[in-house]
């Protein structure tokens, strides 16, 4: 038996398969360090788990609920995407999805027809690109590098632009890099999108988590001409430590919405009605925790880049946003590493992997050879002590 083409065609996430690789060397009793996977190392904040307790004891609870979201949190939803993007919501434009990734299908699967182009500025999240194809489009990529800071220029956009360009993905802050867009530049490219009736789908999932004087701006907010064709997507995972709550959503103009209300009708129907009061309380309820595991990620943020500037050939950028470091590892390649022909950066994952016991994934996986992606969601003595590992292995 085989499987459909479009299965077959399809790449694994590399982020979930590293993750899978460091748990089985742990399993086999090795002392894994893992920089792999893209969540908080916190527990999700107790208000939010005596929510879903009661929530739990609420027999209206234990039966199917409206496909798009429960009213309430489509409500508490609306009333956020109105605060952040400047714009007034109504909850009839939310859909309440199986996560941040689920909300990225239902809004692919809705917006493209066969053919259409996507343009997502490289480095990118693995499962953009993956997506827009399950969809029937193609993604085209828009290489930035860590001399632009990781982030797209209009030109570099309107060199991309097709008669087939349907749609842009937006992202800032960035995962794999950590980017923040100023508000000038976002404002910029808002108005290139609105100029050229091009839809931008803009990921927010990182939008609590930036450090310093850094702000992250919705683009709507400060490209209203752009607004009518913008989508934001956004989720509690990152925000409130809740990626196994699977609780994400998608704030849309009312007709794509209620397309993808139809398609997820026919897919999925409600997300857990407990999971749902979760995120309903992790919004509405206090943000002290918030706060707190935004100052740890600031410190592991600066741990990370003082460690990994410390090794020879490695270059990293500060990022601004997220919970990612992003650095070159340009400078380490082409020669042999443990009697290995390290060439590209799969290599070398895999050789620190083996040898050092710590597990990055490569920039391949996020359309940037030469880079990796190591994540500083994890406690401050495992960071060090993972750094200090890749430094002993590659002798500098």
């Amino acid at each position: 038996m085989s499987v459909a083409r479009r299965i077959s065609e399809m790449e694994e996430s590399p982020t979930l398969a590293v993750t899978a690789k460091a748990n089985a060397l742990k399993a086999a009793g090795a002392s894994v360090i893992g920089f792999g996977a893209g969540e908080p190392d916190f527990p999700t904040p107790d208000n939010i788990v005596q929510a879903a307790v009661r929530a739990a004891q609420e027999p209206a609870n234990h039966h199917y609920s409206p496909a798009g979201g429960l009213p309430a949190l489509r409500e508490a939803i609306a009333k956020t995407a109105t605060e952040t993007s400047g714009r007034a919501t109504d909850p009839s434009q939310v859909v309440v999805t199986n996560g941040g990734k689920h909300a990225l299908f239902n809004v692919f699967m809705t917006l493209l027809d066969h053919g259409d182009e996507v343009i997502v500025p490289a480095p990118y999240w693995v499962s953009y690109p993956e997506q827009v194809k399950l969809a029937g489009g193609s993604a085209v990529a828009v290489a930035t590098t860590k001399e632009t800071g990781f982030r797209a220029s209009v030109e570099q956009l309107e060199a991309a632009r097709t008669p087939r360009t349907k749609a842009l993905v937006f992202v800032s802050p960035s995962n794999p890099t950590g980017a923040v867009y100023p508000r000038d530049e976002v404002a910029a490219i808002g108005a290139w999108a609105a100029e050229h009736g091009i839809w931008v789908i803009t990921d927010e999932i990182y939008d609590h988590l930036v450090y310093g004087d850094t702000v992250a701006t919705s683009l709507p907010a400060v490209a209203p001409e752009a607004a009518e064709r913008t989508i934001i997507v956004n989720g509690v995972a990152k925000t409130y430590a809740m990626t196994g709550w699977r609780v994400g959503w998608s704030v849309s103009p009312a007709e794509l919405a209620a397309g993808q209300g139809k398609l997820q009708s026919q897919a999925t129907s409600n997300v857990c009605n407990v999971a749902q009061a979760a995120a309903l309380e992790a919004l509405t309820g206090p943000q002290d925790e918030v706060a707190r595991m935004r100052e740890a990620f600031d410190r592991r943020r600066r741990l990370a880049v003082e460690h990994l500037s410390g090794i020879d050939g490695v270059e990293v950028v500060e990022p601004d946003g997220a919970f990612y470091v992003f650095p070159s590892f340009e400078g380490v390649l082409g020669g042999e590493l443990a009697g290995r022909a390290v060439a590209s950066t799969l290599d070398l994952a895999e050789v620190i992997l083996e040898e050092a016991k710590v597990a990055i994934v490569p920039g391949e996986a996020f359309g940037a050879p030469g880079y990796a992606r190591l994540s500083y969601a994890l406690g401050d003595d495992d960071l060090v002590e993972g750094i200090g590992r890749i430094r002993e292995l590659l002798g500098g």
